[in-house]
């Protein structure tokens, strides 16, 4: 029932206004009034029954009673008391300045002139007045302030979170336009070896293997085609002034060099290799070099000093990475608001891979891949 009225606030109006007028009836046939009973009572209904519209007209209703309970009498009865301190208070939650502080002089001021009139009147008087019309619209104010402020603090909240999200949702995109790039020259450098070696084969057949050879020069025309393509691919896939490398991309055998340029940056790595080394895809060979770099690089922009361990696993069908930074050398996470992580799980996704990264329950933090090994690859 309260939940059904809370969201009706012209059905609680209409019931508070009802409410307050059967009292302001009881009131005028059970006390001394001024006027006849009836009488009284008809202007009180008057001046109360306007607080239905209380939310949508606050400063006209706010007159309204005000201006009745001056007619009525200003020390009248409970009922249009209760309408006035609640017309003020509403006053104060509805309105912005400078009409909220045209609803404080309306809510005071003709008081003050009533009780200034009086012989008997005093301060006490001017006290009750500000404490009783002026303080519900001070606490209207202080209500409106505050769910301004709770409102604010809510849309901030949430246009953090969806650029928190588009952040993300970019970093994702660079990053695999980035991995894109890299691949492209694993995949080029691939369709050029292929692209020499059947032309290699090619020229060493006979002159009665004719039909070979035209197969093979099928091959060539693809693999050329194939590259010309990867070309136009890189075009779109570049940063604006990229030029493709020239330099292969770089793998594990490469890990020993990376390993070498951290100690050089002040931090201690033992580098931990187990089982037999297999020759990898290129692209999975990138990969987990880029894992072992990123970890490495954020180690060494979080917490220059410290110690960490590589750990490289072969076996069981794949390989296993593990870069891990000791307790009390400081947060190592991925820098740039979680975006290296994010380049991290791309890249061992794209190969079917798993990746667990976060702080360890003694201190420092750990970042742990597993790449499952393709065709090709035996262990």
């Amino acid at each position: 029932m309260l939940r059904t009225l809370a969201g009706r606030p012209a059905v609680v109006d209409s019931l508070l206004a009802g409410g307050l007028s059967a009292l302001t009836v009881v009131e005028a046939y059970t006390t001394d009034t001024a006027r006849p009973p009836w009488l009284h009572a008809a202007l009180s209904v008057a001046a109360i029954s306007a607080l239905a519209l209380r939310r949508r007209y606050p400063l006209a209703v706010l007159c309204w009673v005000v201006a009745g309970m001056m007619v009525v009498s200003p020390e009248s009865q409970l009922s249009i008391f209760g309408a006035t301190v609640v017309a003020a208070f509403t006053a104060g939650v509805e309105l912005t300045p400078p009409r909220s502080w045209i609803a404080l002089g309306v809510a005071t001021l003709p008081f003050f002139a009533f009780y200034a009139l009086l012989p008997e009147g005093g301060v006490s008087d001017y006290v009750a007045v500000s404490l009783l019309y002026g303080g519900p619209w001070a606490v209207g104010r202080i209500i409106r302030d505050r769910t301004a402020r709770a409102v604010e603090a809510a849309a901030r909240a949430e246009r953090a979170e969806v650029e928190r999200e588009q952040a993300a949702a970019r970093a994702v995109a660079d990053e695999r336009a980035r991995i894109a790039r890299e691949l492209h020259d694993v995949v080029s450098h691939s369709i050029s070896v292929i692209t020499v070696q059947t032309q290699a084969v090619r020229r060493r057949l006979a002159t009665d293997h004719q039909r070979e050879a035209d197969d093979l020069r099928a091959v060539e025309a693809t693999a050329r085609q194939a590259m010309a393509e990867m070309r136009r691919l890189f075009g779109i896939l570049r940063a604006d002034g990229e030029r493709p490398s020239l330099a292969p991309q770089p793998g594990l055998d490469q890990l020993d060099r990376l390993v070498a340029d951290t100690r050089a940056a002040g931090v201690t790595v033992a580098l931990t290799v187990e089982g037999e080394p297999v020759p990898l895809p290129p692209g999975l060979d990138l990969a987990a070099y880029r894992v072992v770099q990123e970890a490495l690089t954020n180690v060494r922009r979080h917490a220059p000093g410290g110690r960490v361990g590589v750990r490289l696993a072969y076996g069981g069908g794949g390989l296993e990475v593990q870069v891990e930074n000791g307790p009390g050398a400081g947060p190592a996470g991925p820098g740039g608001g979680g975006l290296g992580l994010v380049g991290m799980r791309e890249r061992v996704v794209l190969y079917g891979g798993s990746l667990e990264a976060g702080p360890q329950p003694g201190g420092g933090f750990a970042v742990h891949a597993r790449l499952p090994f393709r065709e090709g690859v035996s262990a």
